[in-house]
């Protein structure tokens, strides 16, 4: 009896396959079998005409995960912390499960570093987290490499600024006259274009070293406030109000606040030498007015 080849190939588990899970679909499934893990069976179609076999599960609830237990030897983990608390149970409760010598990617972020004062880093910064969002990656970091040591697993964390794509650019916020900083003010942010990322998740998991940080970013260095002329411009739209950090207070939620307080450029020569990505976006402008063309 001949077996199918689809059970030849190997295995690969996705969760949090969101909009760039669903982008890095069409980059593996020719050399995997994937099963995508969600937690709302309204997916499930979507999932399987993308390619992927759909598995209902919640990080949530460590009791549903059983059925991922020996699933696949391949994992990429994009699923988000928790909204709260210190530490990132999801991550704990899916290392509860993961197989031993398995080979990973994890999506973490940027802001792992905190306010580098813009200066220009690489993967060998001190990790120095401002706020319980990237405390709660931290941890899941943590957690991740201790389960990569004492399980003998091939791990990579791609820690990810700012996602942008088509529908993933800051038209709302121009049209309300968001304010941002002054340019004495303004803070160095980061970039990657969601097709660039998922190229990125790709070429890790074959290319990674073990235990290796990768920043999956493009080559941009562009403060806040010019990206956000940069988008109104390329879409005929106002620029936004520039005020001082002072009244910035007043105008915009906590959250974003402390992403307009945290500056730094990211060097992404590690992810060109050792991973062989050719950024396809490169840079924001360009990309940008790309964009803008496509009705």
């Amino acid at each position: 009896m001949t077996i199918s080849s689809s059970f030849q190939r190997p295995r690969l588990l996705i969760l949090g396959c969101g909009d760039v899970g669903m982008r890095l679909l069409p980059l593996v499934r020719a050399r995997f079998r994937v099963f995508a893990v969600t937690s709302n069976a309204e997916r499930c179609a979507e999932l399987r005409a993308a390619g992927a076999v759909p598995v209902i599960a919640d990080l949530d609830r460590p009791a549903s995960l059983k059925r991922l237990a020996g699933l696949a030897d391949w994992v990429v983990h994009m699923a988000p912390p928790p909204s709260e608390g210190g530490i990132d149970t999801r991550t704990r409760n899916l290392c509860a499960v993961l197989p031993a010598g398995a080979r990973m990617v994890y999506i973490s972020t940027t802001g792992v570093y905190g306010d580098c004062g813009g200066a220009l880093i690489d993967e060998t910064r001190t990790v120095a987290p401002r706020n319980a969002r990237a405390q709660r990656r931290v941890d899941a970091e943590r957690v991740l490499r201790a389960w990569a040591t004492r399980s003998g697993a091939r791990l990579a964390i791609l820690r990810v600024p700012g996602i942008y794509a088509r529908d993933r650019l800051p038209l709302r916020r121009l049209e309300q006259g968001t304010p941002a900083l002054l340019a004495a003010e303004d803070v160095f942010t980061n970039h990657i274009h969601a097709d660039d990322l998922a190229r990125i998740v790709a070429l890790a998991l074959y290319r990674t070293l073990p235990g290796r940080i990768y920043h999956a970013v493009d080559d941009t260095h562009m403060k806040m406030a010019d990206y956000f002329d940069t988008v109104a411009d390329a879409f005929g739209m106002a620029r936004p109000p520039r005020v001082a950090r002072s009244q910035l207070v007043a105008s915009v939620s906590p959250m974003l606040l402390s992403f307009m307080s945290e500056s730094r450029r990211m060097s992404n020569r590690r992810i060109k030498e050792e991973l062989g990505v050719r950024l396809r976006h490169p840079q924001v402008g360009p990309a940008v007015a790309a964009m803008a063309l496509v009705k």
